[in-house]
């Protein structure tokens, strides 16, 4: 790997390191594997601790709120070596995630969640970066790979949460650590001989020159994000109570939130490298017009074709994901790790707002009203599509 000046050659440069960004994107399947257990593990704890629904609910916002510091850990990610954070992310979210059911009390556990939210937060806002830089000239496959790492980890967490506390218990789940500690060993002997930062220049810019260089790109990336992140909530968080509100079945409404999982992980493979090839804004525009197209045959279709568009949405709604991704990096090559830890911020906050949101809105009109609404978001992105930049890559 060529470095110059302390930091990782210029992109023009490099070749596509493709073990290099696998094991990128395992860290981030290992890691979110792990964050991914809250989901499963909330009806044990409530029943353990005799927590109000509420109250439980609540500890998923301690897992996300130190991603509101993802521009922090960003800015001096592009200054200083920060990979051992992304090393050691598998293994601290692992003892954490694995050992909460051994909490003693409500507090306990949210002083464990706010260590993974950190851990996360450190791990999102600088790995993607590495991912990047490592891919050379094809930024979004790299980007693609990246998040079919998270996304693999994200369906294979909770089906391995609940295997194991069906024949081991709740105290079983502590067991599950020694893979994540595994994985930060790999981790350290795949990734301890990285350049030192995570920018392609010796000096990225100061903060506030950056902020102003990213700004135009960076706001029409948050409109874009903002109205997504409403279709995200809708097709994950939601789900399966929509499903069964419409007289679907419990089981078969959790195996369509499988389901579209599977397309999820087929989109992030796909898309990236497509933006590589035709452009950012042609791929994103086309995945923004299928998701509209899908999200309305979906609720005028019955239960067999339902999962076929299931499965097609999941494809349309992650191929965003990794496209965004690259344009947040390529808004700023020189301060690489303070874009997509912005970008990272922001995509969590509106996620997190969408889904209360939208829960407060379903409460109020109904889910079905509601999804009707969400349907026309992805077609009011395509005016702020057009005006980003086309994604051919310079030096």
């Amino acid at each position: 790997m060529a470095v110059q000046s302390g930091t990782i050659a210029s992109a023009e440069e490099r070749p596509f390191q493709t073990d290099q960004v696998i094991t990128v994107a395992a860290a981030h399947a290992a890691h979110d594997l792990y964050t991914a257990f809250l989901p499963a593990l909330l009806p044990v704890l409530i029943a353990k601790f005799v927590l109000p629904t509420a109250q439980a609910g609540t500890l998923a916002l301690f897992l996300q709120w130190p991603s509101l510091l993802q521009p922090v850990i960003g800015y001096l990610a592009d200054r200083v070596n920060l990979r051992y954070p992304v090393i050691l992310a598998p293994a601290i979210t692992a003892i954490m995630m694995s050992w909460l059911g051994w909490a003693p009390s409500y507090a306990v556990m949210a002083m464990m969640l706010i260590v993974v939210g950190f851990s996360s937060a450190s791990l999102h806002a600088i790995s993607p970066v590495i991912a990047g830089q490592l891919s050379g000239r094809q930024l979004g496959r790299g980007m693609g790979l990246w998040m079919v790492g998270g996304e693999l980890g994200y369906t294979l967490g909770p089906i391995l949460a609940v295997t194991v506390i069906r024949f081991l218990g709740l105290d079983g789940v502590a067991w599950l650590m020694l893979f994540g500690i595994t994985a930060s060993v790999v981790l350290f002997l795949r990734l301890r001989d990285l350049p030192a930062r995570s920018s392609d220049v010796a000096h990225p810019l100061p903060w506030r020159e950056a902020l102003r260089a990213m700004s135009a790109t960076m706001k029409l990336l948050s409109g874009i994000v903002i109205l997504r992140a409403f279709v995200v909530a809708a097709l994950v968080t939601y789900l399966p109570t929509f499903l069964t509100r419409e007289g679907t079945d419990l089981w078969l409404a959790g195996t369509s939130l499988s389901i579209f999982q599977v397309g999820s992980i087929a989109g992030a493979w796909l898309s990236g490298p497509s933006s590589d090839r035709w452009g950012r804004r042609a791929v994103l525009g086309i995945s923004l017009i299928a998701t509209t197209a899908l999200m309305a045959l979906f609720l005028v279709t019955a239960q067999a074709a339902r999962l076929v568009c299931l499965l097609l949405l999941g494809v349309s709604v992650a191929g965003t994901f990794p496209v965004l991704l690259a344009l947040a990096q390529e808004a700023l090559p020189s301060n690489r790790a303070l874009a997509n830890g912005i970008y990272m911020a922001i995509a969590f906050a509106m996620d997190s707002l969408a889904v209360v949101s939208i829960g407060i809105v379903g409460d109020w009109v109904g889910l079905r009203v509601t999804y009707i609404a969400i349907v026309a978001a992805p077609l009011l992105c395509l005016p702020l599509v057009a005006q980003l930049p086309s994604g051919q890559h310079r030096a």
